[in-house]
Parts: structure tokens; C-alpha cells; sequence
């Protein structure tokens, strides 16, 4: 009988997710995955010692060996042979985030909108907001509101903190590709673009008819954004859609327990694994 498999256990999300040579143009790529990432973060980057990062990683010191040699023959294949880095999948989980607040209970069919904020209304740039605020949607009305502090987190955190406090979807303005693929990874559905007031948004969202930009991005990390700058994007009159379209999926509701809502991409789950895998914890607010 196999051994049960154990979840790796990530602590923040890469934030870089893609790295190509610049004097040719790759037409193959290397996948490194999202653990494998992890260990030669905590190894090479924080200089920890195998047994230590076992013990952040939650899994056994030959498994971060293995790990760690796969991660580094694909830094090499990629490195050598002019190919192209991308870190994406994986079998993880992210561990224990410490809010330091009381965050209000969630039911079971709520659905927990996040927004970023500041003074009442939508902060524009994702990886520098301070705070969230946080909506319970039931029924398509708003039945719990509560202001959280990030306490200083990045990019690479938010997606964990928004995990913690078991938030279903994000509103915001600009959000980096990295950041948009810490939350794909989280199972948390985004909504970008978004600017004015968080509550109405939010009730927007309850309601299904929000309008947003699935391709709002903000590419200009770390800088200063000037006066009148906005890094959201917001669509014109017309469009009235809370949801991304798809067929199978509705718009303006929330799905009962066990119904992934999209938030899944692909064959099997985000963390790696197929339906049925209960080594890992489907992050949606159990």
C-alpha cells in the first residue's frame, strides 16, 4: 500500500513566474513547480539548512533532497539549453497565516468577497494595499462587513492572507500576472479593474452585475505612481457581468458546497492534485 502523500507546505507564492533568456527567443520551456520553487527559496535564497527547511516545508528531509535536485536540473536545462523558466503547479498548501485579528465567522454557503481599500473606496494598486475589506454575501445581498489590516504583507502574502481569512473573491484595481497567478493558485477568483466605492462593488458583485477588466494589469512594481496615474482599468458602458464567461458558469451567484465555482484551471486541482486526493485542503472556505 502507497504511502499517504503529504502537501509541501509554501509560505509565500513566487511573484516571478516566468524567466527567458533575451538573446533568443525560446521555443521550449521548462516547468519548475511551485514546491520545487519553495525549496530552493528557503535553501539557497534563505540559506537554510535541509533539515530546516523540511521542518517549514512540513515534509521529510529525503523528500526535500529530491525535491531541491529537481529544482536545480531544470535552473541548469534552462540555463544550458536557452530555455524558457516557468513555475507554475505543484502540490502544496500554504501554511498557517497569522491574521492578528479576530476575523467574523464564515458560513458555510456565504460567499466572502475581498476588496482592496482605502478611505471607502477601491485601492488601485493590489501588492500596496494596507487594508481589505471584507463582504459575507448571501442570497445575493451583503449580510457581514469587517476592515482588515494586511500588517504589511507583499505581493507574494496577500494570497495566503486572503486564504486565511477564507476570502472566495478579490476586487481590485491593478494586480501584477504574478500576483494574478498566487490567487489562480489559491483558488481565489479575481476581479480586476474595479474602481469607486468597495461597497458598492462589492453589492455590485452580490448581485451580479458588476463591471470589471479581466485584464487590468499593474506592471510597475515598486514604482511611484504619479498624480492622476490609475492602475485599474474600467470598462465602458455596456458590460454587466459579475463573473468571467464560460460556458457552466453563473453569473452572480455563489455555488454550494463542493462546487469549485472556476476557480480550478485545467485537469485535477490548482495545488496539483486530482479530485479525490485528500492530502490537500481545497481552500474554499472549509
Amino acid at each position: 500500500m502507497p504511502r499517504p502523500f503529504r502537501c509541501r507546505r509554501i509560505e509565500q507564492l513566487p511573484l516571478y513566474r516566468s524567466f527567458s533568456p533575451d538573446d533568443i527567443n525560446a521555443a521550449e520551456s521548462v516547468q519548475m513547480t511551485v514546491d520545487e520553487f519553495e525549496a530552493l527559496r528557503l535553501l539557497d535564497h534563505e540559506g537554510l539548512t535541509q533539515e530546516a527547511c523540511a521542518l517549514r516545508m512540513n515534509i521529510s528531509r529525503t523528500t526535500v533532497t529530491a525535491i531541491y535536485d529537481s529544482a536545480r536540473k531544470k535552473v541548469a536545462e534552462a540555463l544550458v539549453q536557452g530555455k524558457r523558466l516557468l513555475i507554475t503547479g505543484g502540490h502544496f498548501e500554504y501554511g498557517p497565516v497569522d491574521t492578528g485579528q479576530e476575523i467574523i465567522e464564515k458560513g458555510k454557503d456565504t460567499m466572502r468577497i475581498a476588496v482592496t481599500f482605502e478611505n471607502g473606496e477601491i485601492f488601485q494598486h493590489f501588492g500596496h494595499t494596507a487594508q481589505f475589506k471584507l463582504y459575507d454575501a448571501e442570497d445575493g445581498k451583503i449580510v457581514n462587513e469587517q476592515i482588515v489590516d494586511t500588517n504589511g504583507s507583499g505581493h507574494g502574502a496577500l494570497a495566503g492572507f486572503l486564504q486565511a481569512v477564507k476570502a472566495d473573491v478579490l476586487i481590485c484595481g491593478g494586480i501584477g500576472m504574478g500576483a494574478q497567478a498566487a490567487l489562480a493558485d489559491a483558488g481565489i477568483a479575481l476581479y480586476a479593474g474595479v474602481q469607486g466605492s468597495a461597497d458598492a462593488a462589492a453589492k455590485a458583485l452580490a448581485e451580479g452585475r458588476l463591471e470589471y477588466d479581466p485584464n487590468a494589469m499593474c506592471d510597475h512594481h515598486g514604482q511611484h505612481h504619479g498624480e492622476g496615474h490609475d492602475c485599474g482599468h474600467h470598462h465602458g458602458e455596456g458590460h454587466d457581468c459579475g463573473h468571467n464567461h464560460g460556458e457552466g458558469n453563473d453569473c452572480g451567484h455563489h455555488h454550494g458546497e463542493g462546487h469549485e465555482c472556476g476557480h480550478h484551471r485545467g485537469e485535477g486541482l490548482d495545488c496539483g492534485h486530482e479530485e479525490g486526493d485528500e492530502g490537500c485542503r481545497r481552500h474554499h472556505g472549509e
